[in-house]
């Protein structure tokens, strides 16, 4: 219909259609509900709370799927506790009840909605907070993260900048190319015969990358031109609002992991980990050996570089 959130959020803004916030009857209407469990609804004439600004915001991240699990809802709890260490409100949104973070003792408010541009922007309209963490939430939140930066949205930790520079598979390359890093030679796709181009000129085995996915959805390694083609539709269908690149897809490569936390720009730890299998084989699947054991120390000097 060529709609979208942002257009149906303006509308009911202009027609005044806002949600009320209830809480989950836990009782089963026996005697007042007093829990923390709350919802949106525009089924209803009043809101059950009142809500003091000066909260923290944190997304969860949603339903359980391959490569969003339980690690996503760990960062969530740990950034809920240290929040709570530093006595603020805790506002968590997530739609998932197999989750800690979904407990009823773990946040001072839990609101059970999906994790989308619309729901948790009347989240933050009616919440007032201080801010928005989005980052322990894994891929969902990181979908909407420029989305709600272009609302002025305060966002907590990464920058939304930052996640799209890591998400947008362009500005990825592109940055790399700029930071003088060695990468497979690559190029945006606008088109299947620029990509047909790009395969006759390197070669194939090519690797189709398609922006904003979850743990690797619609990348594929085409080795004709066939493949490519299909493969080109998927990526597109799953991503047509960001970008797809195509890189030279390296044979019998080593893939190595590097978990690191940093700040101010600073190295403050790393851990490296060597795949067992060669590169190819999805890190979910792959046996990985951490400290690695095939790494010359010059390697090693260079992944910390």
């Amino acid at each position: 219909m060529g709609s979208s959130d942002f257009i149906v959020r303006q509308m009911r803004i202009v027609n005044n259609i806002k949600p009320f916030v209830k809480r989950v009857d836990t009782v089963a209407a026996e005697w007042p509900a007093t829990t923390n469990y709350l919802y949106l609804t525009y089924n209803a004439c009043n809101t059950d709370i009142e809500c003091s600004s000066g909260g923290v915001m944190v997304l969860g991240s949603g339903v359980y799927r391959i490569g969003s699990s339980v690690e996503f809802d760990c960062c969530a709890v740990g950034c809920v506790q240290e929040l709570k260490k530093m006595n603020k409100t805790t506002i968590m949104v997530n739609c998932n009840p197999e989750t800690v973070s979904t407990d009823y003792d773990m946040c001072d408010r839990l609101y059970f909605e999906e994790i989308s541009f619309e729901t948790v922007m009347e989240i933050y309209d009616i919440e007032a907070p201080e801010g928005i963490i989005l980052s322990m939430g894994g891929q969902l939140p990181n979908n909407i993260a420029m989305d709600l930066f272009g609302q002025k949205v305060r966002i907590l930790g990464t920058s939304p900048e930052s996640i799209d520079n890591a998400e947008n598979r362009f500005k990825f390359s592109r940055l790399l190319d700029s930071k003088e890093i060695g990468q497979p030679v690559w190029e945006l796709v606008s088109d299947i015969e620029t990509a047909k181009k790009f395969c006759l000129k390197n070669g194939y085995p090519c690797i189709v990358r398609p922006s904003y996915v979850l743990s690797g959805a619609a990348m594929n390694v085409a080795n004709s031109a066939r493949n490519l083609e299909n493969y080109l539709k998927e990526a597109t269908a799953v991503c047509n609002e960001h970008p797809v690149v195509i890189s030279k897809f390296i044979t019998e490569a080593k893939e190595i992991d590097v978990d690191a936390v940093a700040q101010d720009g600073q190295l403050i730890c790393m851990a490296v980990s060597e795949h067992v299998e060669n590169a190819g084989v999805h890190s979910g699947d792959a046996t990985l050996v951490t400290p690695p054991q095939d790494l010359t120390s010059k390697t090693l000097a260079n992944i910390r570089k």
